[in-house]
């Protein structure tokens, strides 16, 4: 490639209309920008677990890791602690990390590992076309469900705000400028940085006019105030219709789990070397 443009020749396979388009074009741009500002594109790894919004690493010209099923998060923390110099960033579902990785995603706050993290939630299990997920509302009617959930949704930004998070953030896939902000503000911020975007699913469950009709920008909010910011996150539960605020809701600063780790002896400067001890095959 004589100019790097980020997009992959990947044949894309999404549905036409799905949000995931606009999260791959604004996290495009972040990485863009983050290069303009003198991070070396080589030194990004992004992480994906399995979903829709897993092929995010086939179509993103960026180091990428395909996690298993709910694991993106301690494999984009190993990445981490592994090289403290990496920019790591996390793509799950909102079955992927909300279901089966929602222990992983909630010790990852809890460290304040320094990884950004983007939840695609789209509500409904896509990829395997159209099975309630833990955010799905009251009454979805999907395969799993014909009759309609019986369950009420979680509420991932109250869990992410109890369970420690330093940043906390909700976007949505047909705001593309408030978007690509929020994210460049979680890929910046030192520590554990969580984004849950209302990722339109226009194959199975298309909520665009509800939530056209009821998101607005958080404007005149603190996000450093702790009660203002809960306050806030409850303000929708993700069942019934109300108004839906977008943008940065918590943030604040800590220590990081990696600075807090012991180093118990110097790395070698050969990390090749390492790996061989590490494995027991250095003779």
């Amino acid at each position: 490639m004589t100019a790097r443009t980020l997009i992959t020749d990947a044949q894309n396979t999404w549905c036409p209309g799905c949000g995931n388009f606009s999260l791959q074009h604004a996290l495009r741009s972040v990485l863009l920008d983050l290069e303009k500002g003198g991070t070396s594109l080589d030194d990004v790894v992004l992480v994906t677990g399995i979903g829709c919004h897993a092929k995010m690493a086939d179509y993103l010209d960026v180091n990428s890791f395909y996690a298993i099923h709910g694991r993106v998060l301690p494999v984009a923390t190993g990445i981490k602690l592994a090289n403290p110099d990496l920019t790591v960033i996390g793509c799950a579902g909102d079955g992927d990390a909300y279901a089966e990785g929602l222990d992983h995603l909630i010790f990852a706050a809890k460290r304040n590992v320094d990884i950004a993290v983007f939840i695609h939630n789209n509500r409904v299990y896509g990829l395997t076309t159209g099975q309630y997920t833990p955010t799905s509302p009251l009454g979805f009617k999907g395969r799993s469900t014909p009759s309609g959930t019986p369950e009420y949704p979680l509420n991932p930004l109250e869990l992410m705000y109890a369970s420690g998070a330093t940043y906390i953030a909700r976007g949505y896939s047909r705001n593309q400028p408030l978007l690509k902000k929020t994210m460049a503000e979680a890929v910046s911020h030192r520590g554990f940085s969580f984004v849950d975007i209302l990722q339109i699913c226009a194959t199975y469950f298309d909520a665009h006019d509800v939530y056209d009709k009821h998101v607005y920008e958080l404007a005149g909010h603190d996000p450093r105030d702790p009660q203002q910011a809960l306050r806030k996150i409850l303000e929708w539960d993700y069942n019934t219709p109300a108004p839906i605020g977008l943008g940065t809701f918590f943030e604040r600063e800590l220590p990081t789990f990696g600075s807090r780790l012991p180093r118990l002896a110097p790395v070698p400067p050969d990390r090749r070397e390492l790996i061989q001890r590490l494995l027991g095959t250095l003779r």
